[in-house]
């Protein structure tokens, strides 16, 4: 998993309320078990039109938030169904930090499994930051994982919390799997042990 430690990008405003797994990334693009390729199915059935061409109305087909790495969103993001492909989906679009009120447990979670950060405010702090992202792209967003703040293109900042551990996750590029690497040496240990001690196992 890639480090977050800092990213300066284009923020999308998508106040939508209750954007679910399904509306992100739809059931029948949930065949695949890889985690790269899903980027243009993301958000499929607004971004397209009947005729698979892009909608010109959604956000992320505007010229100004093609490049987006940043999502303002309504209350209640990621809700639905407990698809991990919805993260996929996001990060292989090039998102990589979602700002809402609040966030599905399960979506919230997988997130950070998945090098992405999720970030809770209250409504007043979103609707300033939604009202920054409505400026287009000349007006990026900072956000710095290690002092936890939010820079407005105005140069408002704005704090936010985040769990120690999940912090350290995203700054060292630690998904569950590198968690477990780290004790390798450690498990070796045991497992050298073990074998002396019970050579018939």
């Amino acid at each position: 998993m890639e480090k977050f430690e800092k990213l300066s990008g284009i923020a999308a405003p998508m106040p939508l309320v209750n954007i679910d797994t399904d509306m992100i990334i739809p059931k029948q693009f949930l065949k695949t078990i890889k985690r790269t390729g899903l980027g243009v199915h993301a958000f499929d059935e607004m971004r397209y039109l009947d005729d698979g061409s892009e909608n010109p109305d959604f956000v992320l087909n505007k010229p100004a938030y093609r490049e987006a790495q940043v999502i303002v969103a309504g209350d209640n993001f990621g809700c639905g169904s407990s698809r991990e492909h919805a993260p996929w989906a996001l990060a292989d679009f090039g998102v990589k930090v979602i700002v809402s009120t609040s966030f599905a447990d399960i979506f919230f979670n997988n997130c950070f499994k998945n090098g992405m950060l999720p970030i809770v405010l209250p409504q007043e702090q979103v609707d300033l930051l939604m009202k920054d992202a409505e400026k287009g792209s000349n007006a990026r967003m900072d956000v710095d994982l290690e002092k936890q703040e939010i820079t407005t293109s105005d140069g408002e900042v704005i704090k936010f919390d985040i769990d120690p551990f999940r912090k350290r996750c995203l700054l060292e590029g630690l998904d569950d799997i590198g968690l477990t690497l780290e004790k390798a040496p450690a498990i070796e240990s045991f497992e050298s042990q073990a074998a002396q001690s019970r050579p018939w196992v």
